[in-house]
């Protein structure tokens, strides 16, 4: 691996089909076809735009990937025919519905059909995908029909917030995603500047994806409001007026809190819940299941409606999981009939360290899911007809740890992706949102979810062997396995609260330690979120649900870390001693290397934050003399996981960067740690020192 210069990861993003994929020594076996040398494809003549842009990129994928030559004609004994199932007269019985394909490999050549255009799309995909599984241009002979698990599965852009070139697009698309998500603070207006929507909407539209808004559109005035029709016709009327392709628009309470009646609130936002510098005690609409949202919901419906007779109006109850179920399930059993409700997969569990009860307090892998707060949802959501969507970050990657692409936990993404596929069986489980702002990152994992959420359903387990051996070489493969055996472990470990996904665990090891002065991280200039998304250094707060407090859980987190920790220092040494190197390899091992350290960093922030909490409470001078060596050694330790960080972050420019704070971990910031570090030594832990000697 080379250093790489700042966004260097994008072209990485932009790259459809990898070059030299095949290995020649690889031959077609029995009852296998083997693709010739010059492949001709077939398009009907009324081929519509997803299916030509498809089938141009399967050539392309033979050309570059494959070392073919491959060309669209209008021969019809072509040997890679493709047709709407409908115009072939071909009945797909039960895969007769949305996305769904039928591929047909014979000795004389290969059909697709699909039963619309995006079929056909998916199952060039799912060719290209047969193809890389054996590094050859071969396929078995048979039948193979697929359709989808779930719809929508939507991402956010992790190629920077709210852009999406077309080639990023392709990658979603090969990745069996069929819907983006855009910010939307007004028409063509994002958190972080224009973005044309109608231009967005016609170029996803090629690659089969539709567009949700994610509303960022305050909601200042009551549905009751006599100004209630104008302001919302200014707002969601005229977002659905003037951008008539979107597919619909996400809702979720902090976003879009309006002036609520419900006396569990405060009648303003959350900005209003404190009153002459003391909280009210109250939440804010946003944070809480008002019994009036139904009111709002139908107001913005019958709105949103009048330009969009189909529009998918998603109502996401992330903000209220940790009030009381009987709240939820009220408000649930009065949402209208025709709206998607979204209930987010494992967040506001409970978790036991040793005995200490923590919590999921924001979107985590540690606990595969489902949660106790989205499974009252979903049975309810089932007893009322109500659509069933969940945000379930099943594209890869969580807040566990921020600033990385995804998380390299195959193992336990296989148990999230079971408790779907059985969360679909048992309550209807249909529509999934599958990244947020930090967004989605084409990896190994999002391959191996898509193969997951696909019906009929395969074997995971050997679907993660096809794909380790494909990416990271057979001879490479029981070493690499092992390891993601050890690092899907390892996040189990985690302990997903508050002060850690908010704190130490958000940066990794730019994250500052403070003593006396709580110190900042720089902002990257033009981030929307930046250090605002995370909290400073110093004594870490307390969860905000139903956990212990901090002081009585941060000893048996700290051993839950230390457990991590050591699943991870197994999975990395095993990975570097891989002996048969390839690029892709190198890029997991730095990966892994750099999550390693973000535990080494956080389990560090954990212990400073006692020793912290020791020294405030010691009333002796050796005693307190003991825990400044004991703190100043800590630094040292934290000093040398900085600067072992350094070297991994110019090797791969997609670590220490988020779309939403941009870099945070680059070298910048890890040089900027060290000079934090050395003035807590140098100038305020020197001073505690000099103070002890006056006795």
């Amino acid at each position: 691996m080379k250093k790489e210069n700042a966004y260097d990861f994008q072209k990485r993003l932009l790259t459809v089909h990898e070059p030299n994929r095949r290995n020649f020594a690889r031959q077609p076996k029995e009852n296998e076809l083997l693709f010739p040398e010059r492949v001709t494809i077939s398009l009907p003549g009324n081929a519509g735009l997803v299916t030509a842009t498809a089938a141009e990129d399967f050539a392309d994928f033979l050309q570059v990937s494959m070392g073919l030559h491959a060309e669209i004609t209008t021969e019809e004994n072509a040997f890679l025919r493709v047709a709407l199932a409908a115009d072939a007269g071909i009945d797909l019985g039960e895969y007769a519905t949305y996305k769904g394909f039928r591929i047909e490999v014979t000795a004389s050549g290969v059909r697709v059909l699909g039963h619309d255009e995006r079929g056909i799309g998916q199952a060039l995909y799912y060719l290209e995908d047969l193809m890389c599984f054996e590094s050859a241009p071969v396929l078995s002979m048979g039948v193979i029909c697929k359709k989808p698990l779930f719809s929508p599965q939507m991402i956010h852009s992790g190629y920077y917030l709210d852009e999406y070139p077309d080639a990023y697009l392709a990658r979603v698309a090969h990745e069996g995603r069929d819907a983006i998500l855009i910010f939307a603070k007004d028409v063509n207006l994002t958190p972080v500047g224009p973005v044309d929507f109608n231009d967005l909407i016609r170029r996803a539209a090629k690659y089969g994806l539709d567009v949700y808004a994610y509303s960022y559109m305050k909601s200042p005035v009551s549905p009751l409001d006599p100004k209630a029709e104008e302001y919302y016709e200014g707002t969601y009327g005229k977002l659905f007026r003037e951008c008539p392709g979107l597919k619909g628009v996400t809702l979720v309470g902090e976003s879009v809190e309006f002036p609520s009646t419900d006396p569990h609130v405060s009648p303003g936002t959350w900005r209003d819940t404190v009153v002459d510098g003391i909280p009210t005690g109250k939440p804010s609409s946003g944070w809480y299941p008002c019994e009036d949202y139904p009111v709002w919901l139908n107001f913005i419906k019958k709105i949103i409606r009048k330009y969009n007779p189909d529009a998918d109006i998603v109502f996401w109850s992330y903000n209220w999981g940790s009030q009381p179920k009987e709240a939820r399930v009220k408000l649930i059993e009065s949402l209208p009939k025709d709206i998607s409700l979204q209930a987010t997969f494992e967040m506001y569990q409970k978790r036991i360290y040793d005995g200490a009860v923590g919590g999921c307090d924001d979107y985590t892998l540690a606990f595969e899911g489902p949660g106790d707060y989205f499974m009252s949802e979903a049975v309810a959501a089932a007893e009322n007809n109500i659509p069933l969507y969940s945000m379930a970050n099943s594209g890869g990657l969580t807040w566990d740890i921020g600033v990385i692409p995804y998380e390299p936990m195959p193992y336990q993404w296989m148990r999230r992706f079971e408790a779907m596929r059985s969360a679909h069986d048992d309550w209807g489980l249909r529509g999934i949102m599958e990244s947020h702002h930090f967004g989605f990152y084409p990896s190994f994992i999002s391959k191996l979810g898509k193969h997951a959420f696909m019906e009929p359903r395969e074997d995971l387990n050997e679907v993660l062997k096809k794909i380790l051996i494909s990416e990271f070489g057979e001879e490479n493969y029981t070493q690499v396995n092992e390891a993601m055996e050890h690092i899907s472990e390892a996040i189990t470990h985690h302990t997903p609260s508050d002060s850690d996904q908010y704190g130490a665990f958000r940066v990794g090891p730019s994250f500052p330690f403070c003593l006396i002065r709580d110190t900042v991280l720089p902002n990257d200039p033009g981030a929307h979120f930046g250090s605002h998304i995370y909290y400073t250094g110093g004594t870490p707060r307390s969860s905000l649900y139903r956990t212990l407090p901090l002081p009585a859980r941060i000893l048996q987190e700290c051993a839950s870390l230390e457990k991590m920790q050591a699943c991870m220092e197994k999975g990395v040494e095993l990975l570097y001693a891989a002996p048969n190197r390839n690029e892709r390899l190198d890029r997991l091992t730095n990966l892994c290397h750099f999550i390693r350290n973000c535990v080494r960093t956080g389990l560090n922030a954990k212990r400073w934050s006692v020793l912290l909490a020791k020294s405030n409470a010691t009333f002796e001078v050796t005693g307190l003399s003991e825990l400044y060596d004991r703190m100043d050694a800590l630094l040292e330790t934290e000093r040398q996981v900085v600067e072992d960080t350094i070297p991994l972050v110019e090797m791969d420019s997609r670590l220490g960067w988020e779309p939403s704070m941009l870099y945070m971990t680059d070298r910048r910031h890890l040089e900027w740690k060290l000079r934090q570090l050395d003035y807590v030594r140098d100038c305020e832990l020197a001073n505690y020192r000099k103070c002890l000697k006056l006795s």
